[in-house]
């Protein structure tokens, strides 16, 4: 592989994804979001750049590890439990495969992410 391999992440540059609802099991009125995804060759794995508007999705089985770097805005997790955690701009976390839950965007969002199938452990 040479230079010319590196990727950029970006509304320019990056593949440009708008997941539909439907791969959700609820959203909320008003949902949107935006990726810009890389292309990778290692399957059921994503990285990218997010962008999202206020609003929650429920996910009842997270598809991949996500490891998520906030660049601006709050976003919050919570699980069926009603246990609730909370980021915001310059923190990252990562949500487990197969966690079961709601996504809400509070402010608008921006994060970097990358999604590892559980299959690669």
């Amino acid at each position: 592989m040479t230079v010319l391999d590196v990727q950029t992440i970006s509304k320019r540059d990056g593949v440009t994804v708008v997941p539909p609802p439907t791969d959700y099991a609820e959203v909320s009125p008003g949902w949107r979001e935006v990726e810009h995804r890389a292309h990778l060759e290692v399957p059921g794995a994503l990285a990218g750049a997010w962008e999202g508007t206020p609003g929650s999705v429920r996910i009842p089985h997270w598809p991949y590890h996500e490891v998520c770097v906030l660049l601006r805005g709050r976003v919050a997790i919570e699980d069926t439990q009603g246990g609730r955690r909370e980021f915001g701009a310059g923190e990252s976390f990562l949500v487990p495969a197969g966690f079961d839950g709601w996504w809400h965007t509070l402010e608008a969002t921006e994060k970097i992410f990358v999604g590892i199938p559980e299959s690669a452990e």
